[in-house]
């Protein structure tokens, strides 16, 4: 009996139609073999300035190159999900402000279920095809990759944009070992407009492009661990408790082209919208486990959650 490989017809097209078929709303394929020559240095120079603060997993050397995260990889096939919902948060003081990609169900959860259909699925259109997906999960840089593969920029801020949905969206991305027609990188858009460096409070964003996390509320309300916050941050967090979207809000792209997802899970938990700071600062270990469930919030465990509110709480006496 003579056996004969496989024939292998997917291509890029095929492959863009079925993730909009699985509710991705954008798909753009790159090249593992793009030129990354100009974002090594930056990424080293960030590092060396100290501007991850105590995210040590950002200093992994694989981020610089994809062929770490896997060796036979030829193209990644880059994703994105729009998650904005037009609810809006009360304006008064006595609120605690969540940031939107919290509101509704973990997004991890969401894109790893849509990812995991559509990896298994390239690696089904032939013999030897290899697809591994991530959806900040992995060390790669999702941000350079999504606008690589035309998904859209990097704006000043750090955010991804879009033209279709603003920065309102979660991205993803399948390395595989098939050799895929790549799609143009983005162009920038974002001109002479310094409206995010201009609105943050805490001076995050040192440079257009340059942002230090070590001054940025949501890094600190998410990932700082200690008991107190920093004078500096604790008196500019105008209300913020989980994540911060001040630069994201005042985004003229944000504010022309955000529309309204058609995902139901990344609509917000009741009680996510307007919760009060009085509420937070006194949040039970169990409230918090039943109020967060399949959140991604859970990563703000329940003291720093407390800790944030009463920040707020003092800083606005």
């Amino acid at each position: 009996m003579v056996f004969y490989p496989m024939k292998i017809s997917i291509n890029s097209d095929l492959i863009k139609q079925k993730s909009r078929e699985l509710g991705f709303h954008k798909v753009g394929i790159a090249s593992a073999d793009a030129d990354f020559d100009r974002e090594k240095p930056r990424l080293q120079a960030w590092l060396d300035k100290g501007y991850q603060a105590n995210m040590a997993w950002m200093a992994n050397p694989k981020r610089l190159d994809i062929h770490a995260a896997m060796p036979e990889v030829k193209s990644l096939i880059c994703v994105a999900i729009n998650y904005y919902t037009p609810h809006q948060r009360p304006g008064g003081a006595e609120y605690a402000k969540i940031s939107r990609y919290g509101w509704g169900r973990d997004y991890h959860k969401i894109l790893h279920k849509k990812l995991k259909v559509l990896a298994d699925w390239v690696r089904s259109q032939g013999e030897g095809i290899e697809a591994r997906y991530y959806a900040d999960t992995g060390p790669i840089q999702d941000k350079v990759w999504a606008e690589k593969a035309g998904i859209g920029w990097i704006a000043k801020n750090g955010n991804v944009i879009s033209t279709e949905y603003g920065s309102w969206v979660f991205l993803g991305e399948i390395l595989t070992n098939l050799e895929l027609a790549p799609d143009a990188p983005h162009t920038q858009h974002c001109g002479t407009c310094t409206r995010c460096i201009d609105a943050c409070p805490t001076g995050a964003i040192v440079e257009p492009f340059v942002v230090d996390a070590d001054r940025c509320i949501a890094y600190h309300t998410i990932e700082n661990r200690a008991e107190k916050l920093p004078d500096q941050i604790a008196s500019n967090l105008q209300g913020w408790v989980a994540g911060c979207d001040i630069c994201q809000d005042v985004c003229p792209w944000n504010q022309r082209f955000a529309k309204p997802t058609d995902v139901a899970e990344f609509e917000p938990y009741p009680e996510n919208i307007a919760p009060t700071l009085a509420e937070l600062a006194e949040i039970s270990d169990e409230e918090w486990n039943r109020r967060f469930t399949a959140s991604a919030l859970r990563r703000i465990k329940p003291q720093m959650l407390r800790r944030n509110a009463k920040a707020n709480q003092i800083n606005s006496q």
